[in-house]
C-alpha cells in the first residue's frame, strides 16, 4: 500500500484532504448579493429615513366665501 502523503487521510479506498483550521475568507459572492438584497428589502418596506411627508409642506386652509352647501 503506497505511503498517504501529508494533510491526507485515507478513507476507505479513496484519499481525503484533512480538515484544518478554517481561514479567514472573505465574503462569498452569494453573501454579498444577500445582503444586497436584505437592504434593497430593507429600503422598499421601512425606507431610509427619508420621509416623503416631513418634506413636503402641509397644506394651509383657506377661508372660502362660497356657501357650505355647494349652491
Amino acid at each position: 500500500m503506497p505511503k498517504v502523503p501529508d494533510g491526507y487521510v485515507r478513507v476507505r479506498t479513496h484519499l481525503r484532504r484533512k480538515a484544518g483550521p478554517r481561514s479567514a475568507k472573505g465574503l462569498s459572492a452569494w453573501t454579498v448579493a444577500g445582503l444586497c438584497a436584505v437592504a434593497w428589502l430593507w429600503g422598499q418596506v421601512f425606507g431610509f429615513g427619508d420621509d416623503s411627508a416631513a418634506q413636503r409642506p402641509a397644506p394651509k386652509p383657506t377661508a372660502s366665501t362660497a356657501p357650505a352647501g355647494g349652491e
